[in-house]
């Protein structure tokens, strides 16, 4: 793939950089950016960071959302973590200013479900924060209140999550910033993210909840006031996990419209919420260093386990070292008076396997 499109799609997914000192073993290659652990500018501006034109002028607008931008991207990293510990693409970052290296640009499945959860990251960030009262100019979705079902004894009430104006916010900040972008051989990757990205979105919209609170005489529930809110986001990313297992391949043409690769099923519509890529997954059991694939070696894994983080799958059918670990530590502590804390001294031994 060409620089040029690489940096167009670096474009697109800048806000995954500002994570900045949620990771401390790579909080040294972030700090040209000069923001602090709020997320508020120290010595550079919105005019200094790695945006477009559109991203800078939404960020002079609202400085205020750093913050969440920044917490919405430790979400996606964590999550992206979380869900894939156990898989061989372990949903690895890097040192560098693209963090998540090849996987950024690939086309893969992998692609799709970084940008699916940053999206969504985003989203959530944004809209907790409006819940919250931290900004003036969004606070509770008041759309519903004043409906609800007087018969059943509830009504709406409380404070809803606004996700409107955190998808809204999600787009502008994302898609709008790259739609104008042209760049040889990077349209069909660009699609594929944008729809991605959107995926990731309506993923926060279909995990919304009701919750109520019962109103009455001694504790009765006579009456119910209930409002949305969001699910937690752990929540959000087992959702897209199982997008990204049954994720669509798409052909690789720059169309505004997608369209499945396999024949017999094309003129099968995708939904919004589907993940779709356009290239297969490179082999993650080896390294890689040119595409920046770790590989699976030295991975611990799970000896008796014959799923994912089980040493078959994990190490690639490459077998497994198996290492005994020593544990010491205190345990059994009792407080004597007065006035000090006994405590034994426990061992423990357990072997450790590791993929060759």
């Amino acid at each position: 793939m060409e620089k040029k499109t690489a940096f167009g799609l670096h474009r697109l997914c800048v806000l995954l950089i500002l994570i900045l000192s949620a990771f401390p073993y790579s909080k040294g290659s972030w700090a040209w950016l000069g923001i602090t652990s709020l997320g508020i500018p120290e010595k550079m501006g919105c005019a200094n960071l790695p945006l477009t034109n559109k991203q800078k002028d939404l960020c002079k607008r609202k400085p205020y959302l750093l913050p969440s931008i920044k917490e919405g991207a430790r979400l996606a990293i964590h999550e992206c973590q979380n869900q894939f510990k156990n898989e061989r693409w372990n949903c690895s970052t890097t040192s560098d200013r693209s963090v998540f290296g090849y996987e950024l640009t690939s086309g893969t499945k992998e692609s799709a479900f970084i940008y699916a959860v940053t999206a969504a990251g985003l989203v959530h960030a944004v809209t907790r924060s409006c819940s919250a009262g931290n900004m003036t100019e969004c606070s509770c979705d008041t759309s519903l209140q004043g409906g609800g079902s007087p018969s059943e004894g509830w009504h709406w009430g409380g404070c809803s999550d606004h996700i409107q104006y955190g998808m809204g916010f999600s787009r502008k900040f994302i898609d709008n910033a790259v739609k104008n972008i042209s760049v040889k051989g990077g349209g069909a990757l660009l699609t594929m993210n944008l729809h991605n990205s959107e995926a990731g979105r309506q993923a926060i919209g279909k995990m919304m909840s009701t919750d109520c609170r019962c109103h009455g005489v001694s504790g009765s529930c006579a009456v119910k006031t209930c409002w949305k809110t969001m699910s937690p986001f752990e929540r959000v990313g087992r959702f897209l996990k199982d997008r990204y297992e049954n994720s669509i391949q798409v052909l690789d043409r720059s169309k505004k419209k997608v369209r499945r690769k396999e024949k017999d099923h094309r003129r099968v519509p995708i939904s919004k919420e589907e993940l779709i890529y356009v290239n297969k997954s490179p082999n993650y059991c080896l390294e890689d260093k040119k595409l920046g694939i770790a590989g699976t070696r030295g991975r611990e894994c799970n000896r008796t386990s014959t799923g994912p983080g089980g040493c078959n799958l994990l190490c690639c059918g490459q077998g497994y070292n198996t290492h005994v670990v020593r544990h010491v530590e205190r345990c059994e502590c009792k407080f004597v008076w007065c006035c000090y804390v006994r405590c034994r001294r426990c061992e423990s031994i357990t072997d450790v396997h590791t993929c060759k």
